[in-house]
């Protein structure tokens, strides 16, 4: 592999790029070259599409996410609503407890059976 700098990116704007490899959708391709005003090098590419990985950015269910801060029942208990990822909950006592909202995708969003048990065991955890 060769090596790929901003200058490189510059002046070899209709490079092919395997965003689509990386799990990135054309729009958001074509997002990353607006927002840095040119092709993105090929480390550039590979940071954009582990931050914007289903993983990393809850891509299919921050949507699905987002409802638990708008559909909170009104509360005094509730000191932090939900907001991006978090909520704080008073329990009483002058104690309260951070709740943090944990998305496991599978990359196909279909979870295999391990994978449902092991989100699972992660809130018998808690």
């Amino acid at each position: 592999m060769a090596l790929d700098t901003v200058a490189i990116a510059q002046a070899n704007p209709d490079t092919t790029q395997p965003f689509a490899e990386l799990g990135l959708k054309g729009d958001e391709y074509a997002r990353i070259k607006e927002i840095l005003g040119r092709r993105p090098t090929s480390s550039e590419l590979a940071m954009y599409s582990v931050m914007w990985s289903e993983h990393c950015s809850y891509k299919s269910s921050k949507v699905h996410l987002k409802q638990f801060g708008e559909k909170a029942v009104k509360t005094d208990a509730l000191l932090v609503g939900i907001g991006e990822n978090a909520g704080v909950v008073d329990v009483g006592q002058g104690y309260a407890v951070t709740f943090k909202i944990e998305s496991h995708n599978h990359h196909l969003l279909s979870p295999t059976k391990e994978q449902q048990l092991e989100l699972v065991e992660s809130f018998a955890i808690f």
